[in-house]
């Protein structure tokens, strides 16, 4: 029996999967959350978009998620031995980068930067670089228009050069301690094969391409002189970088002694390259040409491949366009929404106060409401917009509250509003000639609430499948490791082979009902209006009103 071993990095947790190759069963799985901040992600009340994580935790979680996978695994399968293990993978969240010192030593783990948020991870869902993605935006738009035209146009304050550069702005200690920055996708990766140098690591195109203005077609990264335009201080940064960034068929490194120690697996196994958790999240879900593989999460990712030698346009508002960022030989469209599940949660456990149990009976309530019984309209903008209007700096609304407006209702309206932010995404694609035969859905929000996924079924007019794997992503980095591993180490010749028998889809799925179709036609013109009104692309802007009720806020907290 071969055996390879997928980890995934989300916002709140470290999951450890060991999966047979032959057939995809998966053997055991470990899973444990971040031990600092609040459910691991470290916080500042005085910062509302600050959002930060203890490199540290990455590898104490690690410890113990391989060894609950291990453990489990034998329990499953007697015959189960750590010796089996053929290769690993590892998927993590992004553009999640951090300062790390010359010898690859993330300087939050480092004693006299351990308090210091600026010298954490700067986890992808941290907006306080809005200032300077916008003049990056502005920048490249005017001196490199190429760079923005293959990210849609628009910088997002998620991306790596906007966090790197706001540190040199608000933490010049930190910055000038820094002796490069490294994604956490290609950080662990790079720990586990026991690099001592930044310049060691094999850096993923995943990140290079969709995160920091990576392309072959103009060398690489940004050159200098547009980082100059920036501040010098990037300038100087670009030669501790990296020149090359490679796909999937590229390994990041072999297990090193040390790690293979810790983590009881074989010395010397093959890691896979990093990659973000929705491209190897695509990779579970079986992804090919015409399928957008949806993987619904506290965010929403979106991926959709295309073969290299047909040529894909440049299409406004996604995250980029990355030949091999998924699959090599495919470029590789992503695009999102900023928030889903965590707007849920929100609603639920933060401003109604119920236990996280209380989702369960909201939806039970909310899926006997008719569409458009409630009367409420939303925007899915609580955490900015990703796609298709790249800005961070817009923010939820309900439209159409009553004094007899209930929980539910509320609850119905939130779904229904990140149902029509994925139809949007949808239409985009599509507009620019990219066919979408087929959306395979993945995460516990697809596999745990058919309301929702009828009614994103209902309002995109899409048939909406799930995947066989409810831990799509960290079995995309143990499809990716069988690769590697080769078949005469018991894994795949291709990811091809690799993804036939080791993926699949359930036999569930979810059509759309006409008469609750047209009703979200009605919606989602109206939708569309406030959309356009509020995200500053339709007649009257208003996005204003968005943006100064921030400021605003934050005026008066900082007061405090």
């Amino acid at each position: 029996m071969s055996v390879t071993l997928g980890l995934d990095y989300g916002t709140n947790s470290v999951r450890a999967l060991l999966v047979r190759c032959r057939d995809g069963k998966e053997l055991g799985s470990g899973v444990v959350t971040y031990p600092s901040g609040e459910a691991g992600v470290l916080l500042d009340r005085r910062q509302s978009h600050l959002a930060r994580q203890h490199p540290g935790d990455y590898l104490e979680a690690m410890k113990q998620a391989v060894a609950e996978a291990l453990r489990q695994a034998k329990l499953s399968d007697p015959s189960f031995e750590a010796a089996q293990v053929i290769g690993m993978g590892v998927d993590t969240t992004g553009s999640s980068p951090m300062p790390v010192n010359a010898q690859n030593e993330a300087l939050g783990m480092l004693p006299e930067f351990r308090d210091d948020l600026d010298a954490q991870c700067w986890l992808w869902k941290d907006h306080t670089s809005h200032e300077e993605a916008a003049q990056i935006t502005a920048l490249a738009r005017e001196h490199r228009p190429h760079f923005v035209a293959k990210c849609g146009n628009t910088y997002s304050s998620e991306w790596f050069w906007s966090k790197i550069w706001h540190c040199q702005k608000v933490a010049p200690k930190v910055f000038a301690a820094a002796h490069s920055w490294v994604e956490i996708a290609d950080w662990i990766p790079s720990v586990l094969a026991g690099a001592q140098r930044p310049e060691d690591i094999v850096r993923g195109v995943c990140a290079a391409g969709h995160k920091a203005l990576y392309h072959d077609s103009w060398g690489g990264l940004p050159d200098k002189e547009f980082l100059t335009l920036l501040d010098p201080a990037l300038a100087d940064l670009r030669d501790r970088l990296y020149a090359q960034a490679y796909d999937a068929s590229t390994p990041a490194g072999n297990l090193c002694e040390a790690w293979a120690r810790q983590l009881g697996l074989p010395v010397g196994i093959p890691i896979a390259i990093g990659e973000f958790d929705v491209h190897y999240g695509a990779i579970g879900c079986g992804v090919d040409e015409g399928t957008l593989v949806k993987v619904i999460g506290t965010s929403t990712c979106d991926c959709v491949v295309v073969p290299v030698d047909k040529e894909t346009a440049d299409i406004p508002g996604i995250c980029g366009i990355v030949k091999g960022s998924i699959l090599p030989g495919y470029d590789a469209i992503e695009a999102g929404q900023s928030a889903v599940g965590d707007i849920f949660k929100w609603w639920v456990e933060g401003v109604c106060s119920e236990s996280p149990e209380a989702h369960a009976r909201l939806t039970q309530e909310a899926a006997a409401l008719r569409p458009g019984e409630s009367g409420l309209l939303a925007l899915d903008w609580n955490n900015g917009n990703r796609t298709v209007l790249v800005d961070q700096r817009l923010t939820g609304l309900l439209l159409g509250q009553t004094l007899s407006t209930t929980a539910a209702e509320i609850y119905r309206a939130l779904i229904e509003a990140t149902a029509f932010g994925a139809r949007a995404i949808l239409e985009r694609i599509e507009s620019y000639g990219v066919k979408i035969e087929r959306i395979v859905c993945a995460g516990g929000i697809a596999e745990k609430n058919p309301m929702l996924m009828q009614i994103y079924a209902d309002v995109t007019g899409r048939e909406m499948l799930v995947a066989q794997s409810s831990q799509a992503c960290a079995l995309g980095a143990a499809v990716a490791a069988s690769v590697l591993a080769g078949p005469d180490k018991g894994g795949h010749a291709s990811f091809k082979a690799a993804q036939d028998a080791m993926t699949g889809i359930q036999d569930v799925s979810y059509t759309r009902n006409p008469e609750s179709g047209r009703v979200y036609d009605q919606l989602y013109t109206l939708y569309g209006q406030l959309h356009d009104q509020f995200g500053d692309v339709g007649n009257p802007p208003l996005g204003h009103v968005m943006k100064e009720l921030l400021t605003l806020k934050e005026q008066q907290r900082n007061l405090a």
